[in-house]
């Protein structure tokens, strides 16, 4: 076995010894394999790496077409990896592509019609499953990721409350989310059709945990993106008076700036705004 094998093996577990979530490790693992493939391409390995070629890697993969989105999650694979083998001076000063937020801007939601539209999608499909992740991705304003993961047993649901608890949200944060009694109403549905004993909360169709592209492959059919529904989550619950800090607990938000972006206007807003005046 390489050297560089043993070290990607040791990588793997520095990163789980950090406290990384499991999807995390995978991921810098594979951007760290990518990484290793580009400089054997270029005639050298991890074994002999230098400050030169990550820059070079950063010019390649914008070159390559990588926006400063894409490339960040890569970059910072390459600095816990210099971290590991005690060479952080190799990712010191690397020029990249700056992220240009656009915070003035609410992010895009779905309006009443539209949510209208959706749902009556779903029921007139009768997919007791589909209907069921609808209902409780709007009403818990969980992420995709979030939701997949989910057990039974992190679902509580009563005849006048219920709760669903997100054990390993993003950046590690936990939370306990109410769940309103429309979503508890579907879930309840969709789980008493289920004839199995599997701990996961939505099975596939393939009868395992589902993944997170088939559920985006629900909402696509039906011209939406499912993280648009967390976004109308924190969008309606700003809009109703409920404060930032509040709204960014539920949304398990670590930065409360990243939440008052829902007290912005939506471009909509603006078009209206525009209109009103000059139409």
């Amino acid at each position: 076995m390489k050297k560089s094998d043993v070290e990607l093996d040791g990588f793997r577990a520095y990163l789980l010894e950090k406290g990384k979530r499991q999807k995390t490790v995978e991921d810098y693992v594979r951007h760290i394999t990518n990484f290793r493939k580009w400089l054997q391409s270029e005639g050298n390995d991890l074994d002999n790496l230098t400050r030169y070629d990550v820059q070079q890697y950063m010019k390649h993969l914008q070159n390559q077409g990588n926006k400063a989105t894409t490339m960040n999650p890569k970059f910072s694979a390459i600095v816990a990896y210099a971290r590991y083998t005690g060479q952080p001076h190799l990712v010191e000063n690397i020029q990249r592509p700056e992220i240009r937020h656009s915070r003035h801007i609410s992010p895009q939601s779905l309006s009443r019609s539209d949510r209208n539209r959706l749902f009556r999608e779903l029921e007139r499909s009768g997919n007791l499953r589909s209907i069921a992740i609808a209902y409780t991705l709007l009403y818990t304003g969980l992420r995709v990721s979030e939701l997949v993961a989910l057990n039974r047993s992190d679902v509580h649901i009563g005849e006048r409350s219920g709760q669903v608890i997100v054990r390993d949200g993003k950046g590690g944060i936990a939370r306990t989310v109410p769940l309103p009694s429309e979503a508890r109403y579907h879930l309840r549905r969709y789980l008493e059709s289920r004839e199995d004993d599997d701990p996961a909360l939505f099975l596939s169709n393939f009868k395992k945990r589902i993944s997170i592209r088939a559920v985006q492959r629900i909402f696509e059919k039906l011209g939406v993106h499912p993280h648009m529904l967390r976004h109308t989550y924190g969008r309606e619950l700003v809009s109703s008076g409920i404060d930032i800090a509040t709204v960014a607990e539920l949304m398990g938000h670590s930065d409360v700036n990243v939440t008052r972006r829902y007290a912005a206007p939506s471009m909509k807003d603006l078009e209206q705004a525009v209109e009103k005046v000059f139409g």
